[in-house]
């Protein structure tokens, strides 16, 4: 890892929080630009359910009190920054007296589950069908079926998930309509709940998988194609290397440098959910926590569930800076 100096890790340091305090700035400034507050939409919510709400401007007071969200912006902001560099988000505005801590730590391992798989499967397919859509000596039959693996990247998630919803639930009654456990099973390590989680799980990721690959696929083959020209290509043919392993050893190799860096992008931005996806399906994750806490402008839960995903996509980000060395020696991360 040359070139990796003191300097240079100082530098990046730096910009990584610096990232952090910026964007941890903007998610507390950006739901108080919206009209209105979470306390006085839950004594609405509670108006309109029960009729009539006794004290209700008291009950907005004391609230806004509990809370501070009746100090000045200023207090309220050092206040959050104190908080969310703790990781303590305090309380759910709309689920008092549940902590946002709580929420995230329920829905985060059902989209960790569902996401990194589908990601995964999802990167491994497109990358491997754009690397044979650009390597030259890829058989010509095999050339006019991959495309049509990537006829349904022009479908959304939500569309597609519809669509999957309407043919697989509805229809065959093959899978479950929405959740991500069947009612009564109980938790733990045990076949029958791992296969009810695995059968819930199945049209979600499907649907990830299959409306995603065509982006990586394409990825892969522009960059197989800046490569199928390159000097060490045309060294490995005349060395007799065999055709499988000129595209696995040098072709792929060299090309997939952008498709890790997207790779490490996505992955690290796990943990914020697939909103759509997760909204339609009724999948317990972060995605479908992050939609309810901005309908009900729980500020609490909102800033939890943002600055979490801000924290993994800049680490994400970070690690593939220092880490890019490793995949192409080429890389020097600073001038001699």
């Amino acid at each position: 890892m040359a070139g990796l100096t003191r300097g240079y890790l100082i530098r990046r340091l730096g910009l990584y929080l610096f990232t952090i305090w910026l964007s941890a700035t903007l998610i507390f400034i950006i739901p108080r630009l919206v009209p209105g507050d979470p306390i006085s939409a839950m004594v609405t919510r509670l108006s309109s359910e029960e009729g009539f709400v006794p004290g209700g401007a008291r009950i907005i007071a004391a609230w806004k009190a509990r809370f501070g969200l009746d100090a000045p912006l200023p207090v309220q902001y050092v206040h959050y920054l104190g908080n969310v560099s703790t990781f303590n988000f305090g309380y759910s505005l709309s689920q008092f007296p549940t902590t946002v801590g709580q929420m995230i730590a329920q829905a985060i391992p059902w989209t960790i589950a569902l996401l990194t798989l589908a990601t995964l499967i999802s990167f491994l397919l497109g990358t491997m069908i754009g690397a044979l859509l650009g390597w030259r000596r890829t058989p010509g039959l095999l050339r006019l079926f991959l495309p049509v693996t990537m006829t349904f990247t022009s479908i959304p998630f939500y569309i597609l998930g519809i669509m999957l919803i309407f043919i697989f639930a509805f229809d065959l009654k093959w899978f479950p309509i929405s959740g991500g456990v069947d009612v009564g099973i109980p938790g733990g390590l045990n076949w029958q709940f791992i296969g009810s989680v695995v059968q819930h799980g199945t049209l979600p990721a499907f649907s990830i998988v299959v409306a995603s690959m065509g982006f990586w696929a394409l990825g892969m083959r522009g960059m197989m194609i800046t490569v199928e020209g390159e000097d060490y290509l045309i060294l490995a043919r005349a060395k007799g290397l065999s055709p499988v392993r000129v595209l696995l050893r040098y072709a792929i190799r060299n090309a997939i440098l952008p498709q890790v860096t997207a790779l490490a992008l996505g992955l690290g931005s796990i943990v914020g959910g697939s909103v759509l996806v997760e909204y339609i399906f009724g999948y317990p994750g972060v995605g479908y926590l992050l939609y309810q806490g901005i309908i009900n402008s729980d500020y609490t839960l909102i800033e939890g569930i943002v600055f979490i995903l801000i924290v993994t996509t800049a680490t994400a980000v970070l690690l593939i800076d220092l880490l890019y060395p490793l995949l192409d020696p080429r890389i020097a991360l600073e001038r001699r």
